[in-house]
């Protein structure tokens, strides 16, 4: 398995919230090899790790959120990378 992380500056938290909760995880949840998500915020900064069941569906779902941040002016994208799995619980 493999994860994609990524990184944001959330600037507006009301309109970041509404557009995960409506746009971002119904999409990802119907990607390829999708397993399991988690989305987090701390202190005006998003951390999401999303885990898919191949590195190839994992890059795929990178390489589109680099291409298609749906989220304008509410966040920032900081970082987007894909990580091996090395353990779960």
């Amino acid at each position: 398995m493999h994860a994609v992380v990524v990184r944001v500056t959330v600037h507006d938290a009301e309109t970041a919230q509404a557009a995960l909760q409506e746009q971002v995880v119904p999409r990802v949840q119907q990607s390829p090899g999708f397993v399991a998500g988690y989305w987090t915020r701390s202190e005006g900064r998003g951390l999401s790790m999303v885990v898919f069941d191949s590195e190839e569906h994992a890059q795929q779902a990178a390489d589109l959120v680099k291409t298609n941040m749906p989220l304008g002016d509410a966040v920032t994208l900081d970082d987007v990378e894909v990580r091996e799995v090395v353990a779960s619980a």
